[in-house]
């Protein structure tokens, strides 16, 4: 429903970023903030962001809306679909969208990155519920807080342990105090939360990765290139996997049609906002909001699929968001 009434000015909007951007980071390599003006730019940018959480909400729905495609099948052809988007959106402002050739082997990488995070997040929404899942995912920022000071050796200011600690006395509600936590079946209902949450941990363990080797690749490249090189290199890593569970199970067009949406609306459009508010707004903000996945994930999965969380899951996500939130300010 917001896909559908929003996506052209969604277009519009990406389009008319690139095209005031065309004389200076699409011809050149020239840092963004470069030709930054703009307290009027800024404000757009965090109307972006708000958006892109209105399209990272449905994520976790339509994931649900895909069975019986596996969870490396829904996450190639949610990249693949976004690439071949990004990839006409890039035709239509003439990006150049094509690496150099000593750049393929980092966005190798970085598409390995990106593949893996898709497909962790995927996986864990077959064994948790929506609301581990988006809480943990969200937990990135702790892990990029810590991977920057190890890796980076950037200094973690003492408020920063005091959000983490926070944030790990939320999942350890979440986890610790849920009735029938450890109990798992594989075979029946396919719940198993231990391994849904672990897995939503390692989903944001890839994208904190992500994020501290790859954040400044954003200033080298325009937004159409980045974008399709990380989406389409990701969707290229998870293609083998992909043919071997190809045509193993029905093909509904309901799930076809989540599929689908799952490309265009969260990845298409939201992440390719979101990464076109970053390079104008500082990431602070454009973080604390973006948290905010997790409130409208948990509000669709309520009204579209009847999943409502526990009063001490509510508990855990909100103690977990104040941890992420103490980390990012």
């Amino acid at each position: 429903m917001i896909g559908a009434s929003g996506s052209p000015c969604i277009v519009d909007s990406i389009y008319g970023y690139m095209k005031n951007k065309r004389g200076t980071s699409l011809t050149t390599n020239a840092p963004a903030h470069q030709t930054e003006t703009p307290v009027k730019q800024s404000r757009y940018s965090l109307l972006y962001v708000c958006v892109a959480v209105c399209f990272f909400s449905t994520s976790a729905v339509f994931v649900r809306w895909s069975d019986p495609f596996s969870s490396i099948e829904i996450a190639f052809w949610r990249l693949a679909v976004a690439a071949a988007l990004v990839g006409i959106m890039g035709l239509l402002t003439h990006t150049r969208i094509l690496l150099k050739r000593q750049e393929v082997p980092r966005f190798l990488f970085y598409g390995l990155i990106t593949a893996l995070h898709f497909f962790f997040y995927i996986a864990a929404l077959s064994f948790t519920t929506i609301a581990h899942s988006l809480a943990l995912v969200y937990t990135s920022p702790i892990f990029v807080t810590i991977l920057s000071a190890i890796f980076l050796r950037e200094p973690l200011p003492w408020r920063k342990y005091l959000g983490i600690g926070v944030a790990v006395v939320g999942v350890a509600i979440m986890a610790g105090f849920q009735p029938h936590y450890t109990a798992c079946d594989l075979s029946g209902t396919g719940t198993c939360m231990p391994l849904g949450d672990g897995l939503a941990i390692l989903s944001a363990i890839c994208l904190a990765t992500y994020t501290v080797v790859g954040r400044s690749e954003r200033d080298r490249h325009p937004l159409f290139r980045y974008t399709f090189n990380v989406y389409g290199l990701a969707a290229l890593w998870l293609l083998p996997a992909t043919l071997y569970f190809a045509f193993r199970h029905p093909y509904p067009l309901g799930a076809v049609a989540a599929v689908l949406a799952l490309g265009i609306f969260p990845l298409g459009f939201g992440h390719t906002l979101y990464n076109a508010a970053i390079r104008k707004v500082h990431a602070t903000y454009a973080n604390l909001i973006a948290t905010q996945e997790v409130t409208g994930g948990i509000i669709l999965g309520v009204l579209w699929l009847g999943e409502i969380p526990s009063l001490l899951t509510i508990l855990g996500v909100v103690i977990t968001l104040v941890g992420i939130l103490g980390v990012l300010l």
